[in-house]
């Protein structure tokens, strides 16, 4: 999806990385023994081990790849698509809501379909929705994410305060790191893709605990997000910030601000996506962070929490190099190619029996994922992504008293009825 994977995108905010082979660009994929390869910079940290162990498991093969940004990326991809120009493999998004999703790419035809490898049949139902077109598998996902409070335990400890379990318990927690000058979360909207991370993990309660088919009923039109419980979290995301769960002026506070807060405790935690863990790490190596679910209701074994695929793998429908491509969406899908990434990117795989070791701080979203708690990031089964645009600007209104919640979920109703 565009920017919960684009949230890590957007931490490293790097236009072109280095290819491995020396050059800049990834080349035309001429040559038998090279793989060209594009991706959104938010996998720039972790392909290279993963580029060296293919080559390693190739001898002979060279692999030249490119990074960008996410935005940039995903402007360029489907152009190069169809002008013939796109490398051999490229990053794609799992589902729909942007212009380098599955079902975006796959339906012109643009990506081979990989509903023969070997991992394709493995990947776990939720995994599999989004990463299928019209009951064909297209996209490689090797890694889940998902979606909490992460604290500062340092921080924490130093409070006197314990990570709260219910919604009471929520605010009081709010009022307490308040009340001690030290906010309880961190919150950069100056960002706007940062406004859906609060918001998602009041949904996967709100609206999913009650209605786990809630996506299915949007696409028959029994539902709307106007008048249902998205309305409900809206609110709840309004409350924390009157009850000063935020940090001041957090439309004035950007993502790597908000990183910087969280990991030294100036708050004590950042309600983010798991990949922030390991930029938190980077800039206090000697802290300690856990992800757990952000409370919304007062009922404990009810949370669920949002945790899907992110960005994955397509092969080129016209790839110069098929063979090769085959063999390296294979690689990244095998046990080592998947520890590998995941690994340096702080996730968990997407397969079962890769012998992966859970970090600690992702404890409990390994529990909700194996408990089946978890429902997918909203945007990816959304028709199209001016949806999801739609809300995060909306959500930046709410923040700044230009817009309420009903007037936002209308327009976002008004732009899921338009389609694809």
């Amino acid at each position: 999806m565009k920017t919960l994977r684009a949230a890590l995108a957007t931490t490293a905010s790097v236009a072109l990385l280095a290819a491995c082979s020396g050059g800049t660009e990834a080349g035309e994929g001429k040559d038998s023994r090279t793989l060209t390869l594009t991706l959104a910079s938010v996998d720039q940290g972790s392909v290279e081990d993963v580029v060296k162990a293919f080559e390693k498991a190739n001898p002979g093969v060279e692999v030249r790849y490119t990074t960008s940004g996410a935005d940039q990326y995903q402007q360029q991809i489907r152009t190069q698509l169809s002008s013939g120009t796109a490398p051999d493999v490229m990053s794609v998004w799992p589902g729909n809501g942007n212009p380098a999703a599955t079902h975006v790419l796959a339906e012109p035809g643009y990506l081979r379909d990989l509903s023969d490898r070997p991992w394709a049949a493995k990947l776990p139902d939720a995994t599999r929705s989004v990463a299928q077109y019209d009951g064909k598998t297209y996209n490689a996902l090797f890694g889940q994410n998902g979606i909490g409070a992460v604290y500062n335990q340092q921080a924490l400890k130093e409070s006197g305060l314990t990570a709260p379990t219910t919604w009471t318990e929520l605010l009081a927690f709010c009022k307490d790191a308040a009340a001690r000058k030290t906010p309880a979360f961190a919150l950069g909207l100056q960002d706007n893709w940062v406004t859906q991370i609060v918001q998602y993990a009041l949904v996967a309660t709100t609206v999913y605990g009650p209605e786990r088919d809630f996506d299915q009923k949007m696409q028959a039109g029994q539902v709307t997000f106007a008048g249902s419980a998205w309305q409900t979290a809206m609110d709840k995301y309004r409350t924390m910030e009157k009850e000063g769960c935020f940090q001041k002026n957090p439309l004035g506070t950007n993502y790597e601000a908000s990183q910087q807060l969280a990991a030294t405790g100036k708050t004590l935690g950042i309600v983010q996506g798991n990949w922030v863990i390991a930029l938190l790490k980077e800039k206090n190596p000697k802290g300690t962070f856990t992800l757990k679910p952000l409370p919304a209701d007062d009922k404990p074994a009810d949370a669920l929490m949002p945790a899907a695929a992110g960005a994955g793998y397509g092969v080129n429908a016209k790839a110069k190099n098929e063979e090769l491509a085959l063999k390296w969406v294979d690689f990244v899908m095998s046990p080592k190619g998947m520890n590998l990434y995941v690994e340096k990117q702080g996730g968990l795989p997407t397969l079962p029996g890769t012998g992966y070791t859970v970090d600690p701080s992702l404890t409990e979203l390994s529990r909700f994922i194996t408990d089946d708690r978890t429902v997918p990031f909203m945007d990816q089964l959304w028709p199209n992504a001016k949806v999801q645009q739609t809300m995060l600007s909306g959500l930046q209104e709410i923040f700044s008293g230009q817009a309420e919640p009903k007037d936002v979920l209308k327009s976002m109703d008004s732009d899921y009825k338009a389609g694809s």
